[in-house]
Order: structure tokens, then sequence, then C-alpha cells
């Protein structure tokens, strides 16, 4: 179970880490650089602590536990960031997905702020698991009967492009805008619970204009798509928040679809909200993208890209005044 079938397991940390692991009996040799051969141990005693737990392991669990082993933190950080993954304490279990565990140090602390906190803040780019993961502490929360209902949102802003009318009732209309939502939650639960639970009323999905005016107790409330909020549709929406209730917001302040000059209301509440007891912002990386690595490299290439041209703007700014 710890090697996986045909040894996969260990061949992708093998890929991984630039090490060689051979097995003999119950004893597995690792060889290679002393970074790297520390890290694969520390890699693997997580693993076998997480199936000794009755967790399972697979090829996503074997991708976390190197990245936890390989993170750019002190040593005591690291050990502790490796035991989430062998860890039952922060593990959500769903109905389809069953245990769902961090898989990087940050999706750790997300997991942490999801569990303590009324008001969680998920920032960074795309692949981080940020809406992933809040989705599954709603539905954990739900089907445990912590909280009555979900409510998930978004604004309904086209990425940079202009789908003019679109046919069908109000439904129809807003479903395009909030089909990662319903992808999550079909992820998390059966199709039939699904729908039981939307036409019950415990799960509900709405644009973010349909907020206004609402006081949300004993609900866990996600605003997805954070980033293309204005000033004045964020506040409405945090201050909907009501007795027992619970809210997730999440973005990436480099994908705002905003017309230009609009103000994203996301980063406004990065910036008023800082310091305010009983908020978390838990900031994503690059190095938490746990899609296809393709992913991490296509973001850090577009970093990259978007810092050439902020340094280069002063000089062309200067030679046009020239």
């Amino acid at each position: 179970m710890l090697y996986g079938e045909h040894d996969r397991h260990l061949a992708r940390i093998e890929a991984l880490l630039g090490v060689s692991l051979s097995s003999r009996g119950n004893t597995l040799i690792v060889a290679g650089p002393s970074d790297a051969a520390d890290a694969a141990r520390s890699a693997l005693n997580a693993l076998y602590a997480r199936l000794s737990r009755g967790l399972p392991v697979g090829p996503g669990e074997v991708d976390a536990a190197v990245r936890m082993a390989t993170s750019d933190t002190d040593e005591e950080t690291r050990l502790q960031t490796l035991a989430t993954v062998a860890s039952t304490e922060i593990t959500l279990r769903t109905r389809r997905r069953g245990a769902i565990t961090a898989r990087s140090p940050m999706q750790a602390a997300y997991l942490q702020a999801l569990a303590e906190s009324e008001l969680v803040f998920g920032l960074g780019p795309a692949g981080t698991g940020k809406t992933y993961l809040a989705v599954a502490q709603a539905v954990a929360l739900l089907t445990t009967g912590q909280v009555d209902r979900i409510i998930l949102s978004r604004p309904a802003v086209e990425a940079g492009e202009r789908l003019g009318f679109l046919p069908g009732d109000l439904k129809d209309k807003v479903d395009p805008y909030l089909r990662p939502l319903y992808d999550a939650l079909h992820d998390m639960l059966p199709a039939e619970q699904v729908k039981k639970r939307l036409e019950s009323g415990e799960i509900e999905i709405a644009p973010l204009a349909f907020m206004r005016g609402r006081t949300l107790g004993n609900a866990f409330v996600i605003l997805d798509e954070a980033q293309n909020t204005t000033p004045m549709q964020m506040k409405m929406f945090l201050t909907r928040l009501g007795e027992g209730g619970r809210m997730a917001v999440t973005g990436d302040i480099t994908q705002i679809d905003l017309p230009n000059g609009t103000r994203s209301g996301l980063r406004d509440a990065m910036e008023i909200l800082a310091g305010v007891e009983g908020v978390r912002f838990i900031q994503f990386t690059d190095a938490d993208v746990v899609r296809h690595p393709m992913v991490a490299r296509i973001i850090r290439a577009y970093d990259r890209a978007e810092a050439q041209r902020a340094a280069a703007a002063p000089s062309r700014a200067w030679e046009t005044t020239r």
C-alpha cells in the first residue's frame, strides 16, 4: 500500500526528488544527495503513518508529502506540516471523496483556519484548492449537523468576454457563472443528495446580487471569485453574516475581470480587515498548486512576464516624456 501498484509511488518520489529507491523485503534503501534522501525518508514516514491510521494513499498524497518535505521552511515547521499528511485531526470527510487532507503546508493552515475562524479569506492562484477545500468544509459541517445550510455565491462577471443576453429563465442565465460550485458539490456528495438538498434549500447557489437584505445565520457561506466584486458588494456580502454562521471568501487578485478603473472589493477588504479579530487571511502561492504540475509552471511564467513588464514600464514612460 505504501509503495503503490507496481511501485508507482516509489517511482513518483524518485522522479520528484532525484533519488533512487530500492526495496528488499521490508527494507527500503534510499540513495541520493543528502537533502533529497532526507526529504524522501520524511515523505515516506509520513505516508506510512497515514496508512497506519487507516487513511488512503494515492498519487495526490504522495505529491503532497514530497511537497511538504521540500517546503522552504524551517525543520520544525516542515515536521509539523508533514504530520498533517498522516493526521486525522485536520481531515474532512465527505460522502463521495471520503477523507480529504491537506496537500501543501498552506492548505494545512487553510483547513485549520476554516475549522477555527468565522471568516476566512483564501487568496492565491488557480489550482491551490481554495474553493474546493471551502466547499469540502461546508459539506462536512452540514452532514454532521454543525450548520443548517450551505450558501454558495459568485459575482456574475465574465472572464474577459461579453456573452450578451443568455437564453432561458433566471436559473438558466446564472448557472454558467456558478458551474464550478456545482462541480465541487458533486465531487463531495452523490448526485441524488445534491439534488435533494438543493430542492430542500439546505444547499443554495445564488449570484452575489441576490444577497442584499439577507441575514445568513447557522449557515456556511462561500463567496467564490471574490476579486470580481466591487467594494460595495464586498461590504454588503460580509455584513450578511448571522449568528452561528461562517464565511469563506476565495479569490485571486491577479485575475480581476472588472472594468478598467474599478477597484476590486477583495483588494479593498484585504487592506481594511487586516488585523481585525476573528478574520484570517491565507495566502497561497504557485508552490501550493495541486492541479497538473504544468499549472504551477504556467503561473510562474506569467508572474515572471508581469514582473518584467512592470520593471520596464518606468523606463518606457521616461523615454516617452523625454
